[in-house]
């Protein structure tokens, strides 16, 4: 995960070396500055990649298999940006996509909860993404790319509520098909309260507090880790 995120990035980086010198929050990328030669970045995105692949050879072949399709989504997902109306929906898939991988390689197969949690985590995206995407909205006006911020426009807020509670709503299926406590449930109720609060921060639009709501879904990730971690420990201990 930690290779492929940074190959992604890198890929990312090169595929908008163009656009990011057009956007304040990005136009002093090692890329775009000049600083790192395409050449470069595609031998580290190469290197990247090629350590990444060396480890999941070790998998068994259903991950092999599905690593390549995770690889075609970490690598097309910066060009959706020019013409899909909602590219976090993309990203979704793209970051989730080691979810499905995660069981195959546990367990030899993927079963149908690992579908519920890649689509809640294209769910998570979009929320989050957006409040990322309106950091940018007006330099992305300006030179033509799609994001979900512009897409949902006046509503944007609507949208994040809407998608975080559609994150949440599946999250509380995937513990009804994996048998959680109330333990799970219970970081969910938090994660939702701290959705609430991106959505407050972000009423203003002011960039750096969608950006602060942007970077509060660490915590709600990191609560709702902790909720199955916990949960799973007063399962087995009792």
């Amino acid at each position: 995960a930690a290779l492929m995120r940074s190959a992604g990035c890198v890929v990312n980086d090169i595929a908008d070396r163009n656009i990011d010198r057009h956007v304040a929050r990005t136009r002093d990328r090692p890329i775009t500055a000049g600083l790192v030669s395409v050449r470069e970045a595609l031998w580290l995105a190469a290197a990247l990649t090629g350590l990444a692949g060396g480890l999941v050879m070790m998998l068994n072949w259903l991950t092999v298999g599905l690593s390549l399709l995770a690889l075609v989504f970490a690598f097309t997902y910066p060009f959706t940006k020019r013409f899909f109306a909602m590219p976090q929906a993309y990203l979704g898939v793209a970051f989730g996509f080691g979810i499905p991988m995660a069981y195959a390689a546990a367990l030899g197969q993927v079963p149908a909860v690992a579908w519920v949690m890649l689509l809640a985590n294209v769910f998570w995206a979009i929320a989050y993404d957006t409040e990322y995407a309106m950091v940018d909205r007006e330099d992305d006006l300006k030179i033509g790319i799609k994001t979900s911020a512009i897409t949902f426009g006046r509503f944007d807020l609507v949208g994040i509520a809407a998608a975080h509670g559609a994150f949440l709503l599946t999250m509380i299926v995937v513990g009804v098909m994996t048998q959680r406590g109330w333990l799970y449930y219970g970081a969910l109720i938090v994660a939702a309260a701290m959705a609430r609060y991106q959505v407050v921060l972000c009423e203003s639009r002011e960039p750096q507090q969608c950006f602060k709501a942007f970077m509060n879904n660490i915590a709600v990730g990191g609560i709702i880790f902790l909720g199955i971690m916990v949960d799973s420990y007063f399962r087995v201990a009792l």
